[in-house]
């Protein structure tokens, strides 16, 4: 088995990844990490040799600059990339923000991250790097299998899904903040989330709570809703649950970016990408301190544990692991194609909901949700999927994603299509897909 590692995310994720695979996954492997950096790429040959060494499992891992190497033969390939995250999205809000008077913008609530405006930005960005690495697997690993955990995740599954691969995407905002299901379990008198049992589905970064129920399967739901409207969990719950019968779950400004500007919600000004420089540092000590010392040094397995605690909540080996060796699994939130698990969908829907493989194979639920609910997810998902589209440089499907967003409600869209055309010339050294005598005329 060999699994393939792309994107500059991958040395933060890289003790989980090896960590799921080695000693929860029991499972020997080919690793290799794309890394074009030399100094990072001895840093994590070191870490990755050391977790080999102690797993005695066989196979090994490689860190290096080559992708074609990086990829060949690869059964599953983990993307964990962005194309200048936070640079861009500064850019991006700079210029919604139309501080100049002669500026033609004007409109910083839509400087979000995956939604309206800056999202369809950010996917034409991301379309950039996916759909040129979608290129060179089909070159290396035609029949691998992809789990994505690139911004925006419904959009970069598209994106793969589309080019014909086994796509999977994970987000981990269903757990976040406020109104994650820690939280709610907590104001249930809960200890955490293991003690109830939640459905929850909708789409990437917009998912809401079906049904709520405790370890003895007696429902706690409505002992939730009495809080969400006497908004304990913030106005825009209870104003959302008011207008699509059902409760947000997990990170509310990542819901509120698939919307409309409204009362209560102001996008981030310096949305959190990837490490800080200061977390950078520590985690490259604690790796330096794995590769020296091996992890039956104390001082080692103190390293290792701050850096698995540091890890984002999400698992994709586990997750690779259960496709490839067609387990049984378990997995409360998996962006994927729809194929008839959220029924009012299409098909083609890029959705999120709870994912159980029985050897392997998907076990379907067809979980309804209020019509209200359903007809919004539509409208987002069908802009997804028209952005994904876009960034391969689909210029009508460009038009169709400004016209159909729901995030874009109240605006001019004629004047909407020009801002993003101009913005499109602002990232023209990363966003090449359109041909620019087309650009002149949109």
């Amino acid at each position: 088995m060999k699994l393939a590692l792309i994107g500059q995310d991958i040395p933060m994720l890289l003790p989980s990844l090896l960590t799921d695979l080695l000693f929860a996954g029991k499972t020997a492997a080919d690793v290799y990490a794309e890394e074009k950096n030399g100094a990072m790429q001895a840093v994590l040959q070191g870490y990755g040799d050391a977790l080999f060494r102690q797993a005695g499992l066989g196979g090994g891992f490689t860190a290096c600059g080559d992708r074609a190497e990086v990829l060949r033969g690869a059964d599953a390939v983990i993307y964990a990339g962005d194309v200048m995250a936070a640079s861009r999205f500064r850019m991006d809000r700079e210029a919604l923000s139309g501080r100049d008077e002669d500026d033609p913008f004007g409109l910083t609530g839509q400087a979000r991250v995956n939604g309206g405006i800056g999202g369809l930005l950010h996917t034409l960005r991301q379309g950039s790097a996916v759909y040129e690495l979608c290129g060179r697997m089909r070159e290396e690993c035609p029949g691998a299998v992809v789990i994505t955990l690139g911004q925006p995740v419904a959009r970069t599954t598209a994106m793969f899904l589309a080019e014909g691969f086994p796509a999977y995407g994970l987000n981990g905002q269903y757990i976040k903040g406020s109104n994650g299901l820690d939280a709610m379990a907590q104001k249930l008198g809960k200890k955490d989330a293991s003690e109830i049992q939640a459905r929850v589905a909708g789409l990437p970064g917009f998912s809401f709570l079906l049904e709520l129920k405790n370890s003895m399967g007696g429902d706690l739901l409505s002992d939730l809703i009495p809080m969400v409207r006497r908004e304990s969990m913030g106005r825009l719950s209870a104003r959302w649950l008011k207008r699509y019968g059902a409760v947000a779950v997990g990170d509310i400004p990542a819901h509120a970016e698939w919307l409309p500007d409204e009362e209560d919600y102001i996008p981030e000004k310096d949305p959190p990408f990837g490490e800080t420089v200061e977390r950078r540092k520590e985690r490259i000590l604690c790796m330096n301190t794995v590769s020296d010392k091996g992890l039956t040094d104390n001082e080692a397995q103190m390293a290792q544990l701050l850096l698995l605690s540091k890890a984002p909540a999400v698992r994709p080996v586990r997750l690779a692991l259960a496709l490839l060796k067609k387990e049984d699994l378990r997995m409360e939130s998996v962006t994927r194609r729809n194929n008839g698990e959220l029924p009012q969908l299409p098909a083609a829907a890029v959705i999120e909901s709870r994912l159980e493989l029985a050897k392997g194979e998907i076990v379907p639920h067809g979980w309804r949700m209020p019509a209200d609910l359903a007809d919004v997810c539509m409208d987002i998902d069908l802009t997804s999927r028209l952005a994904a589209q876009a960034a391969r440089g689909d210029r009508s499907a460009l038009r169709e994603a400004v016209e159909t967003d729901p995030a874009l409600e109240g605006l001019d869209r004629l004047y909407v299509q020009d801002v993003v055309d101009r913005m499109i010339r602002m990232h023209n050294d990363i966003i090449t897909c359109f041909d620019e005598e087309e650009d002149e005329d949109f």
